[in-house]
């Protein structure tokens, strides 16, 4: 549920609940007075019918026996307006008030107004109902009358009145119910309103928090369910989303940190290696150990070649560096493809002839066949396929052939070699980066690792495509595809 429907449905109940929770109470609060109005009662207009309601006459039960108590002992204590003040201290927390009538005057009054109101319609002497603990009930003016004769010192007729007023007995009664109504209805509404609100919005955020502080500590690992529903469930889903993305990258800075440093070592180890001999032929030649012609070119060319290796070592880790920011520098313009891989052909051939490796080349295009490439980065691309071939040729007389194929709209370069192939379950792995087929043999050949993964990402800037084939202890062949060069026909 969504925090402005909670919101909505809170604010309603705050107001709602409560004020149907009292109506109710009010509704039961006035059935009760009707029913003892009616229950309990004998209704009728004149006031010389007895009216009984018991459970109202029960409140000056006390006072009542006390009085005939005092009676029965000594009747005169009734003129003594000391104790008739005591009695109605006594009643006033009851919503009542005594009456003494002696013969036809008020001896006596507790509430002077009030019982000059009633005093005209009291009963007479003698008329007391042989249950007084009932009394008569007045239903016009809402009091309920005990009556106890007696007699005066002087043999007066004298008759005693508690006189009680039910309808102040109910409106207090009713208030006390109204408010203790009134709080519960408000406890109840808070404590349910609570309830929801903590289970609906205060659980979930917990929850949240403490994801968020494993988070912090790095613990990747602890989940939060995404099934729930509105702004909460949402939260739980982007917090899910981060969490998989935090680990994901954090993965992905682990791999990377830990291939940085395979290429640190792979390079470190292949640039001891031409060092240590361009220092040793170095010291050769100051030594003097090259002391003819043919071994001072041999140590020179030696030295050159080394350099060479390093050279290009050099430029794989740069490129690398330029792969890894995305930031390959290119030069992109039209080249004819006959001439420029002719060249290229022309170029590495001299090389391999030097290393007893058949170079072999097949041109099928149209001679005016062109493609947009950087033909520096396209040369890389195709020195670093060459120099895998040689690097792992084992055959005693190397082949390498070369084939530029016509493929409609593009065309295809094959670099095919006799060397010892790859296998079938090395082979899709070729060009991820570090990625080498045996690690144990392939450290004593050298290289960084990162040359054909280079070779997968220039020809993808130049938007192609590259895959290999391969069969151990046949050879393998790397496949390139890249577009051709087409003029858009004006209409």
């Amino acid at each position: 549920m969504k925090f402005r429907t909670r919101l909505v449905i809170t604010s309603l109940s705050i107001i709602l609940v409560p004020l149907l929770l009292t109506s109710i109470t009010f509704l039961l609060v006035g059935s009760h007075i009707e029913d003892a109005e009616t229950e309990f009662g004998f209704l009728n207009k004149n006031a010389s019918y007895i009216y009984t309601i018991e459970n109202y006459s029960r409140i000056t039960e006390e006072v009542l026996e006390d009085v005939k108590q005092q009676i029965a002992e000594n009747p005169r204590k009734l003129e003594d307006k000391d104790y008739l003040d005591e009695l109605t201290v006594d009643l006033k927390d009851k919503s009542s008030y005594i009456i003494v009538r002696k013969d036809d005057q008020i001896y006596y009054a507790g509430n002077h107004n009030a019982a000059r109101k009633i005093f005209d319609t009291l009963p007479e002497y003698g008329n007391e109902m042989p249950n007084t603990e009932t009394g008569y009930y007045y239903n016009d003016m809402k009091k309920l009358v005990k009556q106890v004769d007696f007699r005066f010192s002087d043999e007066s007729e004298g008759s005693f009145f508690i006189v009680t007023s039910i309808s102040s007995l109910i409106s207090k009664k009713m208030l006390r119910n109204m408010i203790a109504a009134f709080v519960l209805v408000l406890i109840f509404t808070s404590i349910v309103l609570t309830q929801w609100i903590q289970k609906g919005i205060f659980t979930p955020i917990n929850q949240l928090n403490i994801a968020m502080q494993n988070i912090a500590e790095g613990n990747l690992e602890y989940m939060l369910p995404t099934e729930g529903k509105g702004e909460i469930g949402e939260l739980y889903r982007n917090y899910e989303d981060m969490r998989l993305r935090l680990k994901e990258s954090l993965d992905e800075k682990f791999e990377h940190e830990k291939k940085n440093r395979e290429l640190v070592s792979n390079i470190s180890h292949d640039l001891k290696t031409p060092i240590t001999a361009v220092k040793g032929y170095v010291e050769g030649i100051m030594d003097g150990v090259a002391d003819t012609p043919e071994k001072m070119d041999k140590y020179i060319k030696t030295i050159y070649n080394k350099a060479n290796d390093m050279d290009r070592l050099i430029n794989e880790l740069t490129t690398y560096s330029g792969i890894d920011s995305n930031r390959i520098p290119y030069s992109f313009r039209r080249i004819n493809v006959a001439d420029y891989f002719g060249d290229c052909v022309e170029e590495v051939g001299l090389d391999l002839e030097s290393k007893n490796i058949q170079l072999n080349y097949e041109d099928l295009v149209e001679p005016s066949t062109q493609i947009i490439a950087d033909p520096e980065q396209l040369k890389r691309v195709i020195n670093n396929i060459i120099g895998n071939s040689v690097k792992y040729s084992d055959k005693e007389k190397g082949i390498i052939d070369i084939r530029i194929l016509d493929e409609v709209d593009s065309i295809r370069v094959e670099i095919e070699d006799n060397g010892k192939g790859i296998a079938a379950k090395d082979l899709p792995n070729i060009f991820e980066r570090f990625y080498r087929t045996d690690a144990s043999r392939n450290s004593s050949k050298g290289g960084s690792g990162i040359g054909l993964s280079i070779v997968k990402k220039i020809i993808e800037d130049h938007g192609g495509y590259i895959w290999a084939t391969s069969k151990e202890g046949e050879g393998t062949c790397m496949h390139f595809v890249i577009r051709k060069y087409q003029t858009v026909p004006k209409e």
